[in-house]
């Protein structure tokens, strides 16, 4: 059978992406085409893209989403914002996809294929890792970061008893006295029609921030969420929160609801209203939605902040990984 590499356009790739990742095993949403395009709009301006689609006659067999800056091959995405990226192969393929896109780079000019933000079972670190050590490639791998995740359990209540004693009984604290201030809301906008305003409200909390937070929505970062979140609202895979006290939004989080999982990707909340703890309490409200949907799992992604492990998260590591030529 021939195999055939080709350069493309995420316009012309994208109604057979997601037909793809369906058959794919690893599907996440950073590796969604909306999410990948958006990312390139905001921030690909002085790096090549390299984004390849291989096919077996007519049948699209991978993608693979990468760029070149330099002699440095990547990812397209970066670690602060794209907390998992990988390959996007057909189940089954995954060797003879990437014999050939070894065979298809050796060519061209490059020292080293930079691969972050891999989880433990992303084909980058199951498949083509090994094969390009195989393949007399130097290859390093190493620790990057964690991701903590939860796997939900049927119910609420099963999920408490699943908390330690302590955290339980800190968080039912926390809820009480939320459950005492006037005029408390909780609710969550998923609407496309409603997503600017409720972005531009996100953004004012988020100018409350302190600390490295507080510099991270400068002007280049705001256009990416809000070119990610009107595309992922188009597809039904954002959910922005609110906590509102009496009339006033003090709390947000976006959220991505993708393939029964919901990942938590931002906040943000008005300080003054700290010690109610409406930061933390959103989360929850947000983890226990996910519960009474029926959820697979709540992801609390990259970083070890203490209340993902309060709330139950466990940690996942995230690799990265350097191939040079030997």
């Amino acid at each position: 059978m021939v195999y055939t590499i080709e350069p493309e356009s995420f316009d012309s790739l994208e109604k057979a992406w997601r037909k793809l990742l369906a058959v794919c095993s690893t599907n996440h949403i950073f590796l969604t085409p909306q999410w990948q395009k958006a990312w390139w709009q905001t921030f690909g301006n002085g790096s090549e893209l390299m984004l390849l689609s291989i096919y077996r006659s007519t049948e699209l067999f991978g993608i693979i989403p990468l760029m070149r800056q330099g002699k440095t091959i990547s990812f397209i995405g970066s670690s602060d914002v794209c907390d998992y990226m990988d390959f996007i192969v057909h189940r089954g393929q995954e060797a003879t996809v990437f014999s050939h896109l070894l065979d298809y780079l050796e060519p061209m000019e490059w020292n080293a294929i930079d691969l972050r933000s891999l989880l433990p079972d992303s084909l980058g670190l199951s498949h083509f890792a090994p094969l390009a050590k195989q393949m007399n490639y130097l290859v390093e791998v190493v620790k990057e970061d964690v991701s903590p995740q939860l796997m939900l359990p049927s119910n609420w209540e099963t999920y408490l008893s699943q908390l330690e004693g302590k955290d339980r009984r800190e968080l039912r604290r926390k809820l009480r006295r939320l459950d005492k201030m006037k005029s408390t809301r909780f609710y969550t906008i998923t609407e496309k029609e409603q997503m600017h305003q409720s972005l531009e409200d996100f953004f004012e909390l988020f100018k409350l921030s302190v600390g490295v937070k507080a510099g991270f929505m400068t002007d280049q970062m705001r256009c990416f969420f809000n070119t990610m979140a009107h595309a992922l609202a188009k597809e039904g895979n954002i959910r922005l929160s609110f906590l509102d006290v009496e009339g006033i939004r003090v709390a947000s989080t976006i959220c991505f609801d993708y393939e029964h999982e919901l990942y938590l990707y931002n906040s943000a909340y008005n300080p003054e209203y700290a010690s109610f703890s409406i930061g933390l309490i959103l989360k929850v409200f947000c983890l226990r939605d996910g519960i009474f949907e029926g959820k697979r799992r709540f992801d609390f992604l990259r970083g070890a902040e203490p209340y993902k492990y309060d709330l139950g998260g466990h940690d996942i590591p995230i690799s990265r990984c350097v191939i040079t030529r030997s």
